[in-house]
C-alpha cells in the first residue's frame, strides 16, 4: 500500500495540455514506486476514478497540483470527499496555489502536506520518510502542519533542469491517448504545451511566481528541448509548440540556439518574454527567432504609466515610452506582440485610482495605433501574497483580505478573483470595474484576437463595424450590441481559455 496518485484537477472546458507539473513528479518517483495520474480534464467523472483506484486499498499517497482558479472547483470538495471517504490516504498539494496561501490549506483538516515551490526533490523525498518512518522536518521546500503551528521548512535552491529524469510520456500515453493533448489552436493543429524552464529573474510584486521562485531562474539547455520537441513531434504528430515558462527569453543566446534548430521542423511555437529584455535583442536574432517559427509573444506591458510601472515593483528598465516603441519594432519581424495590462492597482483616492485606469485606457489606444496586430489581454489587479512587498503593505492596509476558509476560495467571485477578472479590492468600485469591462468589450469588437480560430472573417468583420464608432469617440458604456454578438458567437478570451 504504497502506491501513489496523481490528480490533475481540470482547468478549462474542452482543452487538453499535456499535464507538465503534475508529470514532472511522477518522473521524480518513477521506477521507485508505483503511479498512475487521473486528469480532470480528460475524465468526465474523475472523483470516481480516483475512488476506484483508492478502494483497491494499494494507495495510500495523492498528489494534487494546484493552479488558483478552475483547479480550485475539483480540488477542493475532491479532497475533503477522499479524506472522509479514505482517512488513512495522505495528500499533498503542491502547485501556486498551495505555495502562496498553505495555511488556510493546511487548516482544512483534509491536507497533509504543501509542496513549497519545485517538488521535482521534495516530492519523492517526503515520500520515502514517509515510507520508512524517518524525519521529513529537514525536507526542504514542504510546508506542513505540527499541532497547531503551520512549519515551513527552508528553500531549496534552484536545480540546474538537465539532471531531472525524462518525462514518462509513453506511460502517459497509456493512460490517456497523447495525441488528444495536442490540441488545434492559432499556432497549428497540434499544439504541444511544453515546459523549457522554471523560474524568472525579477521581482514583480504582483506576479504570484515571485514568491516561488525568488527571482530565479533555470532552463534547459536549447540542445535538450528541441530533444524533447523533436521526440513528441515524430512519435504523435505535434506541429506547434505553446512554451509555459514564466519566461522563456531570458536568455538571448540560448533562444537563438533554440530557433535555429527547431527551424527545419517548421513548427510554430508561441512563448512569454520581457519587453525590456527582449528590446536588447539584436534585429538579427529577432529575424532568426521569427523565421524559425516564432508567431506571437507574450508580454507583461503591466501600465504605460512608469509610476506604476514603479508601484508594481517591476523592475529591469521598462517604461511607457519603450513598450509603444518595441512594439512597433515586431512588426518588421511579423511577430505579434502580445501585451498584458494590469489596471486598478490601489492608489490615496478614489478619484486617483479612476485616473489612472483613464490613462491606460488611452495608452492601450496608442500601442494599437502603432501596431494593430498588438494583441491586448486586460486584467484587474489582484493582490499577491508577496511578502515584505511594499505594494502588499499598501492592499493590506486598504483593508483587503484573502478568504479564511478554504471552501471559500471556489465561491464564483473568489474564482474570478483568480482569472483576475474580479479583483474584490476595497479601492474598486463598481463603476471603475465597470469601465475597464466595457473598454474591454469594446477594444476586443474592434481588434478580436487572432487566436479565436472559430470567429470567420465575415463574423470578424461584422463585430468590427458595430465596435468601431464606439471606440472612435470614446464611448465604452452599455456596449450590449457587442456583447450579444460574443455570446452567440462565443467569443474566446485568450487570458481566461488561452488559445
Amino acid at each position: 500500500m504504497n502506491k501513489i496518485l496523481l490528480f490533475n484537477p481540470k482547468s478549462a472546458n474542452g482543452k487538453y495540455r499535456i499535464p507538465n507539473s503534475i508529470l514532472s513528479i511522477a518522473a521524480s518517483v518513477e521506477g521507485k514506486y508505483d503511479w498512475v495520474i487521473v486528469d480532470g480534464n480528460r475524465d468526465p467523472d474523475p472523483l470516481k476514478v480516483m475512488e476506484t483506484y483508492l478502494s483497491t486499498g494499494e494507495f495510500k499517497y495523492l498528489g494534487f497540483t494546484v493552479m488558483p482558479g478552475p483547479q480550485l472547483v475539483q480540488s477542493i470538495p475532491f479532497a475533503k470527499a477522499i479524506k472522509q471517504k479514505f482517512p488513512g490516504t495522505i495528500m499533498v498539494w503542491g502547485g501556486y496555489f498551495p505555495s502562496t496561501q498553505p495555511k488556510v490549506i493546511l487548516e482544512s483538516g483534509y491536507v497533509d502536506f504543501v509542496i513549497n515551490g519545485p517538488g521535482d526533490h521534495a516530492f519523492p523525498a517526503l515520500i520515502d520518510a514517509l515510507e520508512n518512518g524517518t524525519p521529513y522536518e529537514f525536507i526542504r521546500n514542504i510546508i506542513y502542519r505540527a499541532g497547531k503551528e503551520i512549519v515551513k521548512t527552508p528553500k531549496e535552491d534552484l536545480f540546474e533542469q538537465e539532471g531531472l529524469p525524462p518525462l514518462p510520456y509513453n506511460k502517459l500515453d497509456n493512460i490517456y491517448n497523447i495525441k488528444k493533448y495536442l490540441g488545434k489552436t492559432y499556432l497549428g493543429e497540434r499544439t504541444l504545451a511544453y515546459h523549457s524552464s522554471i523560474g524568472c529573474p525579477f521581482t514583480c510584486s504582483f506576479c504570484a511566481v515571485v514568491p516561488i521562485f525568488e527571482a530565479r531562474w533555470k532552463a534547459k539547455s536549447a540542445q535538450s528541448v528541441y530533444n524533447d520537441i523533436k521526440y513528441i513531434k515524430d512519435k504523435w504528430g505535434a506541429d506547434a509548440i505553446e512554451f509555459h515558462d514564466n519566461n522563456f527569453f531570458v536568455s538571448e543566446k540560448r533562444t537563438v540556439e533554440f530557433a535555429k534548430l527547431i527551424k527545419p521542423e517548421k513548427m510554430s511555437w508561441w512563448g512569454m518574454a520581457r519587453i525590456d529584455t527582449m528590446d536588447k535583442f539584436s534585429d538579427e536574432s529577432l529575424q532568426i527567432i521569427s523565421d524559425a517559427g516564432c508567431r506571437i509573444i507574450f508580454f507583461g506591458a503591466e501600465s504605460g504609466n512608469n509610476l506604476i510601472l514603479e508601484q508594481l515593483d517591476k523592475g529591469g528598465t521598462q517604461t511607457g515610452d519603450q513598450i509603444i516603441r518595441f512594439a512597433e519594432r515586431l512588426k518588421k519581424f511579423n511577430i505579434i506582440p502580445e501585451y498584458s495590462f494590469v489596471l486598478g492597482t490601489p492608489a490615496p483616492t478614489p478619484e486617483q485610482v479612476e485616473a489612472q485606469i483613464d490613462f491606460e485606457i488611452d495608452f492601450i489606444k496608442k500601442v494599437k495605433k502603432v501596431n494593430p496586430r498588438t494583441e491586448i489581454v486586460l486584467y484587474t489587479y489582484s493582490p499577491v501574497p508577496t511578502e515584505g512587498s511594499t505594494l502588499f503593505k499598501q492592499v493590506q492596509a486598504a483593508g483587503f483580505k484573502y478568504p479564511e476558509v478554504l471552501e471559500d476560495w471556489i465561491s464564483p467571485a473568489w474564482e474570478n478573483f483568480d482569472l483576475r477578472k474580479n479583483p474584490l479590492t476595497p479601492w474598486l468600485t463598481p463603476e471603475m470595474i465597470n469601465k475597464i469591462k466595457n473598454f474591454e468589450t469594446v477594444l476586443n469588437g474592434v481588434y478580436p484576437t487572432v487566436t479565436d480560430i472559430r470567429l470567420s472573417n465575415v463574423k470578424r468583420t461584422a463585430i468590427k463595424l458595430v465596435a468601431s464608432l464606439r471606440y472612435k469617440i470614446n464611448v465604452y458604456q452599455y456596449p450590449y450590441e457587442i456583447k450579444l454578438l460574443q455570446k452567440v458567437w462565443k467569443y474566446r478570451q485568450p487570458e481566461i481559455q488561452g488559445f
